[in-house]
């Protein structure tokens, strides 16, 4: 898990590098190369840094649209170079990421806590909102989603017999027929 956190932690230092420098994609990965080889000397393994950036830079018009809907009276050019990234991040995970390595809670924690090492003094309460505010919009079609990951999910949050904090709130309001129908 520390490695994930310093892998999310770089890849959003690089997305701040990237954006500040004019957004070249062709960048991202010297850029990430370059800032894992300072931020992160000896990690071994570097794909989920590197599949953060290119997934984000890949859905960054969806991703930059959830903002600006999110955050109307925050045009994305306002938002700070550092929320703006750490949204980025927070929201591909949300939206794109894989539950079974990265539960949607854990992803809003992730972010806030990259909010409050990055950010500003409000940044934290910024990135919950945003964050949250897309979270609940997302609840409703996910609320009726047996697909088999949703559905693994939901069985994996059951078969840890409510022992996780984070999937008991997450899955909290999962009724009987949707229990059923991830068996």
């Amino acid at each position: 898990m520390a490695n994930r956190h310093l892998q999310r932690s770089v890849a959003m230092q690089s997305l701040f590098e990237w954006d500040f420098q004019g957004q070249h994609d062709d960048q991202s990965m010297v850029i990430l190369n370059r800032n894992i080889a300072e931020f992160a000397p000896g990690i071994d393994e570097t794909i989920f840094a590197k599949h953060l950036i290119e997934g984000i830079l890949r859905e960054r018009k969806i991703i930059d649209s959830l903002i600006e809907k999110c955050a109307p009276e925050w045009p994305l050019e306002q938002v700070t170079v550092v929320d703006r990234n750490i949204l980025r991040l927070g929201i591909y995970e949300l939206m794109f990421g894989n539950y079974d390595e990265v539960p949607p809670k854990v992803a809003i924690n992730e972010s806030i806590e990259l909010a409050k090492s990055f950010g500003s003094d409000a940044s934290p309460r910024f990135v919950n909102g945003v964050l949250g505010t897309i979270y609940r919009e997302m609840g409703e079609p996910l609320k009726n989603d047996v697909s088999e990951n949703h559905a693994h999910f939901k069985q994996r949050k059951e078969e840890k017999a409510m022992g996780d904090g984070a999937l008991r709130e997450l899955t909290e309001d999962v009724s009987d027929e949707e229990k059923e129908a991830a068996a």
